[in-house]
């Protein structure tokens, strides 16, 4: 029998993949620190954790007898893999399992930001609203616009299958020529053609704040940018100047670069749609993900 930490709590069921196992998981529903963390691997087989958790090479190395982690996402950004290779750890994740949730959700953001609504409920709700006009609340047209999407992975693919139902022409770039309709091989290119940006690109040394305020002047000034993928792909400084100045439309965020942290300045920024993280949080879409992680660690594990 292994022991296994699962660093957070999962939704009802998920642990049944290692019933024979003897599992560890805290009273209360929050983030191990990173010292926390650092004891609580001791001696323990395997890790079932969150993209929330720094599985740093303290942490890998801490563990002695670990053999397996399984993280419940699909980024790998938070686990340090190259000490895990070091250390003979099999890093599993969720890949395929959050897709059309997450493209629902960038959608969701994507219409939001287009059209302002938290803007227009804030006034109706703030009693602000006068009653119809003309000239307010006036957003930016989504159907029969021009898409772009940097990153053309599978949560991307589902994002260009939704902007289809809305006769939306629609760009990808990515690192490597897809050979496919749409394909754009300089983003430069690609921000300057499109009226809304979407971005779906993982979070590696090469993409870290691969939109910085250089390509944020490329877009103009009724473009929208929506980020689902991880906060520090885009300078949120950068990003809450051109919603300050007024060089960009709009913009849809459900990721930061410090979670839970988000900048004073996008706080503040005008016309930023805000969200905690939700790309992937239904009901259906958080225990598969979760199963698929207990699974795999189960299987890593087998009968020991």
């Amino acid at each position: 029998m292994a022991t296994v930490l699962v660093t957070r709590h999962l939704p009802d069921g998920a642990l049944d993949p290692l019933a024979a196992h003897e599992v560890r998981i805290r009273a209360v529903d929050t983030p191990y620190s990173h010292v926390e963390l650092v004891h609580a691997v001791a001696d323990v087989d395997a890790v079932v954790c969150v993209l929330a958790d720094r599985i740093d090479a303290e942490v890998i190395f801490a563990a002695p007898r670990l053999r397996v982690i399984g993280n419940v996402a699909v980024g790998l950004d938070n686990i340090d893999l190259a000490a895990a290779h070091a250390a003979g750890v099999q890093v599993l994740n969720t890949p395929g399992a959050l897709d059309e949730t997450t493209a629902d959700l960038a959608f969701a953001l994507i219409l939001a930001a287009s059209r302002r609504t938290p803007d227009a409920e804030r006034d109706l709700r703030s009693g602000d609203w006068r009653g119809w006009s003309l000239l307010d609340h006036l957003g930016r047209d989504v159907c029969g616009a021009t898409l772009g999407l940097v990153g053309f992975g599978r949560i991307a693919r589902a994002v260009a299958r939704r902007a289809a139902g809305f006769d939306m022409t629609v760009l990808h770039w990515s690192h490597r020529d897809t050979g496919e309709p749409g394909y754009v091989a300089d983003l430069d290119d690609l921000l300057v053609r499109s009226d809304i940006v979407s971005l779906h690109v993982p979070l590696t040394e090469s993409t870290r704040h691969l939109i910085g305020a250089r390509e944020l002047a490329l877009l103009r000034p009724d473009s929208v940018i929506v980020n689902t993928a991880r906060g520090a792909v885009i300078d949120e400084d950068a990003l809450a100047d051109a919603l300050e100045g007024g060089r960009i439309f709009a913009a849809g965020i459900d990721v930061y670069s410090e979670e839970p942290r988000v900048p004073a300045a996008l706080l503040h920024a005008p016309h930023a749609v805000l969200l905690p993280h939700i790309g992937s949080a239904t009901l259906a879409t958080r225990r598969r993900i979760a199963l698929m992680a207990t699974n795999g660690v189960a299987a890593a594990l087998g009968g020991s």
